[in-house]
């Protein structure tokens, strides 16, 4: 539920009581100064002053009343859900999947009481809000808090801060966002003007990978063996897999439109694990932003989207009336097995004709996707994004990162032992610099970085690989193993950073999709190959660069991003992919703080969970 109410309204209607009080003083006391000719204001103008005050009190109250509290409970619980033929005992939010829907405005503030009553350890990320100077209300598991246990609970109290547009909620302990997941819709203030012309209706589409069995068990089975772990058997949109799926089509989601009106789509991908291409058959789609910032207007047949990422797309219901299928399959830029099927939604014209013969209507017309491997599609998507204006680009770098993301391999003393099922006897690891990220068991990050608790994070993170190589060529096997640690990387409030995320063929190339908590990022640049730090700069666009919170790295190659660390705390930086999170394709930067009091992070909630 949602309960509203003004900020500060005691002392909001204390202060316009005292100043119009006073007003009538000044009143006074400008008339009795004026019979000793010392002023010379007359009773209209004392009258326009007092109405100016009221309307200037009048206004500065309103414009505090526009901010909300929402408050919300979510029960994390086990409840049945039935996909592909099976009822399987499912985690959800308040029994739905996906889960609830929040709608807020720029300004508002979120109180929402996590109860885990299920039988794992949970906590939950709000992906994309920065959390000023709040990473107690983050949720990366083992980062920002200790898991809130079964049977226990954790309010996060947050506060949307010039932030519009669509964000997303999940999980993030262990696999469970495979179902735990929701959209986040920041609608802008009161009064404040859209970028694009305002659609009729919006829709969020929530694009999910489904999994036959329990999601815990699938990645349970894989720390085990040092496997690869199973890929999805269905994509979903809005929690169905739609007409393509066995025991699916009564429940395939329908979204009816009238002729001729334009309707905002909020997609989000909120997958594990794939990257994928969505489109709507016979429809353009103008895309108008990207993980809840701006972007300038452009005319796309499909969008290509990675897990974590959101891109908001304005569609004209300017067909032929009829039935017309959304769809996404995978975009798959690794040399790995991936669930190859479809997910179906349909676009439903209010006054689409039936079958003659049996009444029902006719067979919705498919999209035309691209392949499975169309990098050249997905890197022309990709490349269209602009932000609509001149942005704030940091032009002089304090902090210059390079940092190789990739797949590694394990060796086993015993290559046949069943915990060794990977390539060759391994087991599969992933790294950024060659460190694959260990999540601490004693503490939090946060926590143990807060009460000065020594031996959980060293802060010795390589700004660069430990040895240069030819990342996209024929690396050597002695490359091919990384090392465990728990390594932060240090950043001064403030610095400004550029990181170059460079992809390695160790393994095989591919899309990672990094995604930086607490802050967004200007992309600059991207290319194939080695990242030329003597001629690639030169191309980078500094004027109008989109803003994100996540970005892949073309496969075989490199993208560059820029930002200011703003924000005190720990924030996490890790691969998207949850199969890559869990292999250590992560790391953390400790951003200390400023001067004063809103530059430093502040005091940690008295319910904050304890390892």
């Amino acid at each position: 539920m949602s309960s509203p109410f003004p900020l500060y309204p005691t002392s909001i209607n204390r202060w316009s009581s005292w100043a119009i009080s006073n007003t009538f003083k000044i009143s006074y006391t400008t008339k009795a100064k004026k019979a000793m000719g010392t002023h010379n204001l007359t009773v209209k103008q004392l009258y326009c002053c007092l109405l100016s005050s009221i309307f200037v009190i009048i206004s500065f109250q309103a414009s505090f009343s526009e901010a909300e509290t929402h408050y919300h409970e979510f029960v994390i619980q086990a409840k049945p859900v039935r996909r592909l033929c099976r009822t399987r005992n499912t985690i959800t939010v308040n029994g739905l999947f996906p889960g609830p829907t929040l709608e807020v405005r720029d300004g508002d503030t979120l109180v929402i009481k996590a109860i885990n009553n299920a039988r794992y350890n949970a906590t939950l990320h709000w992906h994309g809000i920065r959390q000023l100077r709040n990473p107690w209300a983050d949720g990366p598991d083992r980062v920002t808090q200790c898991p809130i246990q079964p049977g226990r609970s954790y309010t996060y109290h947050f506060t949307i801060e010039n932030q519009e547009g669509t964000l997303w909620w999940h999980a993030h302990s262990r696999w469970l966002r495979a179902t735990v997941y929701g959209a986040l819709i920041i609608h802008p203030k009161l009064g404040s003007p859209f970028s694009f012309p305002v659609p009729m209706r919006e829709i969020p589409i929530l694009l999910g990978e489904w999994w036959d069995r329990n999601p815990m068990d699938v990645l349970r089975l894989a720390d085990f063996t040092g496997a690869a772990p199973n890929v999805s058997d269905a994509y979903t949109i809005n929690g169905q897999p739609g007409d393509l799926y066995r025991c699916s089509k009564q429940e395939t989601v329908r979204f009816p439109v009238d002729p001729g009106e334009t309707i905002r789509l909020r997609v989000i991908n909120s997958g594990m694990n794939q990257e994928l291409f969505f489109a709507v058959a016979n429809h353009r789609l103008t895309v108008v932003a990207v993980d809840a910032d701006c972007t300038m207007p452009f005319v796309t047949s499909f969008i290509m989207i990675a897990p974590g990422q959101t891109t908001d797309v304005l569609l004209t219901a300017d067909q032929t009336p009829g039935l017309y299928y959304m769809a996404a399959h995978a975009y798959n830029s690794a040399s790995a097995p991936f669930d190859n099927t479809t997910t179906t939604a349909i676009l439903e014209y209010k006054s689409a004709p039936c079958n003659a013969n049996n009444g029902k209507s006719s067979t919705p017309i498919f999209p035309q996707l691209p392949g499975f491997n169309d990098t050249n599609s997905a890197i022309a998507f990709t490349s269209s994004l602009r932000s609509p204006s001149k942005v704030n680009v940091p032009l002089q770098i304090d902090e210059n990162l390079f940092f190789t993301v990739g797949l590694g391999l394990i060796n086993c003393t015993n290559p046949n032992s069943p915990r060794c099922q990977g390539p060759n006897g391994t087991r599969f690891a992933a790294s950024i610099n060659n460190v694959s990220f260990v999540l601490p068991t004693r503490n939090s990050l946060m926590q143990a970085y807060y009460q000065g608790q020594p031996g959980v994070f060293t802060t010795d993170f390589p700004p660069v690989p430990p040895v240069k190589f030819d990342y996209t060529g024929n690396v050597s096997r002695g490359l091919w193993q990384p090392v465990k640690a728990t390594k932060l990387y240090k950043l001064k409030f403030g610095a400004r950073v550029q990181i170059v995320f460079q992809d390695t063929s160790i393994v095989t190339v591919e899309d990672h999709p990094m995604h930086l908590h607490g802050h967004h990022f200007a992309v600059v640049g991207s290319g194939f190959g080695n990242f030329n730090p003597q001629t690639d700069p030169a191309k980078f666009n500094l004027i109008n660069p989109p803003y994100r919170n996540t970005i892949g790295n073309p496969p075989g190659g490199w993208v560059a991003i820029r930002f200011v660390a703003d924000n005190p705390g720990i924030w996490l930086l890790h691969c998207h992919l949850d199969s890559h999170l869990n292999w250590g394709l992560a790391m953390a930067f400790l951003v200390e703080n400023g001067v004063g009091k809103l530059q430093s992070v502040q005091p940690p909630p008295l319910d904050l969970p304890q390892c």
